[in-house]
């Protein structure tokens, strides 16, 4: 006789919500649901209340240039306001989730993110998409270009302070020692320079994690071994300071919480302090983020329930 199928309930319902790339923006979800219908009016009113909040505006943007029948709604709507930056940037940034997707081309991408900036030159997200596209296509030199030109935008913006620790993390060690990586470097440096309650005190984490992901693609490491990877000084100094920033400031109000809070809750189980990381899963909630799960090539779904069980300690 075959076991009766697991009860219905929260459990089920919060994990089937793993991986929204929405996490708890909650207006966003809706807006998306009526955005992939073609009611495009909402997502044009949550664009223009979200203002020059810069971070949640790039967050916002990407998340519906995402969904499949963006471009078609976009250009919909540019059609209807052919002077709107929100429009634009938004039909920018679904062109270049085409090309991620081999679908369309990287210089047509390009091109719609130039036009899109053009019309609001204080803007960072149009460059936030060039340099999504630079990660894919481009050169060192193009992927720093448009860096810089977001953070010249947005000093603290955080959805390109993590692409680029990504990208440093994946360039060999000049010294050919690892822990001298010039991505620890930037992510201290990024730290250092931001106010104190900015999530980018979580950027030394990130770093690790990524430079963690390349080692492990490298050489071959499991998650099984990561403790290792987090068992050094520096490891130990910038875990304990990130931990300690979100104790104190735990910025419920930036859109991309849950991604500094899912690194961190992988590095401290990896560290073995299972205790600290149940706290931050029970912040995460169903808000899990495919990285750093996934790393170095695990199903990310199966890891984060796997990890929320250990640190938990629920069957």
């Amino acid at each position: 006789m075959s076991p009766p199928p697991p009860p219905l309930g929260r459990a089920r319902k919060r994990d089937a919500q793993l991986f929204d790339p929405a996490l708890c923006d909650a207006e966003l979800v809706d807006v998306r649901s009526q955005f992939t219908q073609g009611r495009w009016s909402r997502a044009r009113s949550l664009l223009v209340g979200t203002g020059d909040d810069w971070d949640r505006r790039g967050h916002r943007v990407v998340v519906l240039a995402e969904t499949p029948a963006a471009t078609a709604w976009a250009r919909e709507w540019l059609l209807a306001e052919p002077d709107s930056a929100d429009a634009a940037t938004l039909l920018a940034c679904a062109a270049v989730f085409t090309a991620l997707r081999r679908k369309g081309t990287p210089a047509a991408a390009e091109e719609a993110c130039r036009r899109a900036a053009a019309l609001l030159p204080a803007d960072p997200t149009p460059w936030l998409g060039l340099l999504l596209l630079s990660r894919a296509f481009g050169t060192e030199e193009e992927f720093s270009r448009h860096f810089d030109q977001v953070r010249a935008r947005h000093r603290e913006h955080h959805h390109a302070h993590h692409l680029m620790v990504a990208r440093l993390a994946e360039r060999a060690p000049a010294s050919g020692h690892d822990p001298l990586h010039e991505v620890y470097d930037f992510a201290a440096w990024a730290a250092e320079e931001s106010p104190a309650d900015s999530p980018l005190a979580v950027l030394p984490v990130i770093a690790h994690a990524e430079r963690y992901r390349v080692l492990a693609a490298t050489h071959g490491h499991t998650f099984g071994n990561a403790a290792q990877h987090w068992s050094g000084r520096r490891a130990r100094q910038v875990l304990r300071s990130a931990f300690d920033w979100w104790l104190e400031w735990e910025r419920e109000d930036h859109p991309r919480n849950r991604v500094d809070l899912n690194f961190l809750a992988h590095a401290k189980l990896c560290e073995g302090r299972s205790a600290e990381a149940a706290a931050l899963f029970h912040r995460i909630g169903s808000h899990a983020t495919p990285a750093p799960w996934s790393y170095p090539d695990l199903d990310p779904h199966k890891a984060f329930l796997a990890a929320r069980r250990a640190a938990l300690g629920t069957a």
